[in-house]
């Protein structure tokens, strides 16, 4: 561990929105949320309601979790919270008021292949880990991967997530991660889904 490494906190109900504007801030320049939503006002006037549909779970069941001050964040979701219908739904109703319909089947496509993916027997699922841009490069991504990957191991669970930037695979590989395939359709960027068997 490094000395003097900030702490790893759950985030507190009332801290909901802070967590999620540093998602927002994490995923700017991300190459697939970008793809959906390639223009700047849409992306920032709906990202909070997309981040926490997406990934939301992770706050009632206290595995929300942030490091120096909010510098980075991750929304683990666990087992006994990984159940997205309804979720799906708003999802859903999110897309046709945002994406062209011209787009929409394609759109539809990935997110279903990723769904598709998606482990059936009970594991951790990471949505969303990201840092604010102008705290990257201190290894806070790393300690966050680490604080909720001791939470799994301690359960003997696997954990799955989808990289939608390539820049991160090595990142989750270096963390026991595995790519189970890629997903890609015409024009949108590659997603790996990936694996981490229980230990």
């Amino acid at each position: 561990m490094i000395e003097n490494a900030p702490l790893v906190t759950s985030v507190a109900v009332d801290q909901r929105n802070v967590a999620l504007s540093t998602i927002i801030a994490a995923f700017t320049a991300d190459p697939l949320v970008r793809w959906i939503f390639p223009q700047a006002d849409v992306y920032l006037t709906h990202a909070a309601q997309v981040y926490d549909n997406f990934g939301g779970a992770a706050f009632a069941a206290g595995t929300a979790f942030e490091i120096n001050n909010y510098a980075g964040v991750a929304l683990w979701v666990p087992p006994s919270e990984d159940d997205h219908a309804e979720d799906d739904a708003v999802m859903s109703e999110l897309l046709v008021q945002t994406v062209a319909a011209e787009r929409m089947e394609e759109v539809g496509t990935v997110l279903g292949e990723m769904d598709a993916y998606h482990p059936t027997e009970p594991c951790w699922y990471l949505p969303l880990i990201g840092v604010d841009p102008c705290h990257q490069g201190r290894g806070l991504g790393a300690q966050l991967m680490k604080h909720a990957l001791a939470k799994c191991d301690e359960a003997g669970l696997p954990a799955y997530l989808e990289s939608s930037n390539p820049a991160n695979i090595s990142l989750y590989e270096r963390h026991g991660f595995e790519t189970m395939g890629k997903i890609q359709t015409a024009t949108s960027p590659a997603v790996h889904p990936m694996y981490r068997a229980a230990r």
